[in-house]
């Protein structure tokens, strides 16, 4: 495909929440990218996708009918129950098709590997849609420890935490190990993965994983401690039993710390039914949402100075993508990156059940 200049067909399997909210409306403010087929065979999904991408969308009932018509498409992503990802993937890849996975791609390093060896043996894309790399706090974050303004950092907490005191039920918090479901291969797969990215690999894991609420069946309150090689330590919080949130980031440095409170709004946008348009400010947060920077006092009593926060930028990610079929540019989020962050969810989970520290 390198070369190419016509645009890239894009069949997409689930238009559920990842589908229709994350996947459809950033694949269709791709340069490069095209919608073409969706897989649902949900008459509401159709008339859904239908009504947000055009009459000219084609639709498939089952992910077998796409592979009949694998010549016609140049990118699969799947964006399915977790428990389809790696037969799904490893179905396009044997069809010859390049693939982005939602995350977590796989329910064991093992199985993410095996795919990834998978793709390489046949000389295709296989990319994890680790989207909130591309987050507002995240991207600032980077650029303050690029340019070392806190010095040598010590300590990263990450909080993904949320006020949900009834269970939603479905699959995502279904407590059969089979579906992936529970916070730990949810929002774990998000902080597991950006501590990663910024500190390097894990040596060690605890953690504690709960199931707090009446009726639940998976874990909704986990916390994960990693120690990374070069020191750093990562206190990672994922919850869905939070009555008072804590910070988004609070980076403890030699020199100074980072404190930011809120989500990153691109998700909100997204479900609110606003899309990317290119030229046009997206992903940009209010002043007053800003995180701080210093040393000494609490960011609660006007301790440091405003940080501007760096606009998200999810788009950013299917650009990457096309970039990588249509160039040969890099893949934005290999497969192999993705099985470090499940060797450090499954070192988790062991350690959260044996109630001991994993050494990886």
């Amino acid at each position: 495909m390198t070369g190419t200049s016509a645009s890239l067909r894009v069949g997409l399997i689930g238009y559920g929440l990842a589908g229709s909210v994350f996947h459809a409306p950033l694949i269709a403010a791709t340069e490069g990218l095209t919608l073409d087929t969706v897989v649902t065979s949900n008459p509401e999904r159709q008339a859904q996708a239908r009504a947000e991408h055009g009459d000219g969308l084609r639709f498939v009932a089952s992910p077998d009918e796409l592979w009949e018509h694998a010549g016609e498409l140049d990118l699969i992503v799947i964006a399915s129950p977790n428990k389809t990802h790696v037969p799904l993937a490893k179905a396009a890849l044997e069809a010859g098709l390049p693939v982005v996975v939602d995350k977590p791609v796989a329910g064991t390093a093992a199985e993410a590997r095996e795919l990834a060896a998978l793709a390489d043996e046949r000389g295709l894309l296989l990319s994890v849609f680790q989207n909130r790399r591309w987050d507002n706090d995240f991207l600032t974050l980077q650029s303050l420890l690029k340019d070392g303004e806190l010095g040598d950092v010590w300590r990263f907490e990450s909080r993904f935490e949320r006020w949900r005191p009834q269970p939603k039920g479905g699959w995502r918090e279904s407590g059969n190990p089979e579906e992936i479901g529970g916070l730990l291969y949810d929002l774990g797969s998000h902080v597991v993965d950006q501590a990663l990215v910024l500190f390097g690999p894990a040596v060690s894991v605890y953690a504690e994983s709960d199931v707090r609420r009446a009726g639940a069946e998976a874990d909704d309150d986990t916390f994960i401690a990693i120690t990374h090689a070069n020191g750093v330590r990562s206190h990672l919080y994922v919850s869905a039993t939070t009555a008072q949130l804590g910070p988004r980031f609070r980076v403890l440095g030699s020199q100074a710390g980072y404190v930011k409170y809120g989500l990153d709004p691109q998700e909100a946008a997204l479900r609110d039914g606003r899309r990317p348009v290119a030229g046009e400010p997206w992903g940009v947060e209010c002043e007053s949402m800003w995180g701080r920077v210093g040393s000494g006092e609490s960011p609660a009593t006007g301790g440091g100075r405003p940080q501007p926060t760096v606009d998200g930028d999810y788009p950013a990610y299917y650009a990457a993508v096309a970039a990588a079929l249509r160039d040969g540019a890099p893949n934005p989020v290999p497969a192999t990156q993705a099985a470090d962050a499940l060797d450090v969810l499954e070192a988790a989970r062991r350690s959260a059940d044996q109630k001991v520290t994993v050494t990886l």
